[in-house]
């Protein structure tokens, strides 16, 4: 009988140190997954600060003005240059 018991303790025992070096290696394996996770959030973070960054800047008057000009020929309107329309007599 005591044989029995000191296999069963001793297959407890195992089993309890097997489930133990388990846990911590899931444990270690969902770390890394939580620090690549922060790192990709903080790279995504960057990324959004500099689009903010571009579309201020790219949305400014001054640069859509001078686009207008360089890529499209623009030029401002002038009174010369302007045409007024009038509403004849409604009979």
């Amino acid at each position: 009988m005591s044989g029995k018991l000191s296999f069963l303790l001793t297959a407890g025992v195992v089993g309890c140190a097997l489930s133990l070096v388990n846990a911590q290696y899931q444990a270690r394996q969902l770390f890394i997954e939580l620090e690549r996770a922060q790192a990709a959030a903080k790279q995504l973070d960057l990324e959004w600060a500099q689009l903010q960054l571009d579309q201020s800047t790219l949305g400014k008057n001054a640069r859509i003005e001078a686009s207008a000009r360089r890529d499209l020929t623009m030029v401002p309107v002038t009174p010369a240059r302007t045409q007024y329309l009038t509403l004849g007599e409604v009979k």
